[in-house]
């Protein structure tokens, strides 16, 4: 059998932290920021985890 290959795009934007997690950047971010609150930028600025429900496809999709 075929070794498994990693999703390369995947991989750009998710990554793992050492305790095993998985961090993501936040959606809406990119334009249009004039209408968005400066708290609600700021606050989509942090990463984010993956959610619970995700998480195994994710996972999958990093070749872990």
């Amino acid at each position: 059998m075929p070794k498994m290959k990693t999703d390369r795009g995947a991989a750009k934007r998710i990554k793992v932290t050492g305790t095993g997690r998985l961090r993501r950047r936040r959606a809406f971010r990119s334009h249009l920021l004039e209408k968005k609150t400066s708290v609600r930028t700021r606050r989509l600025g942090r990463p984010n985890e993956v959610s619970r429900a995700d998480e195994r496809q994710v996972r999958r999709l990093l070749g872990r």
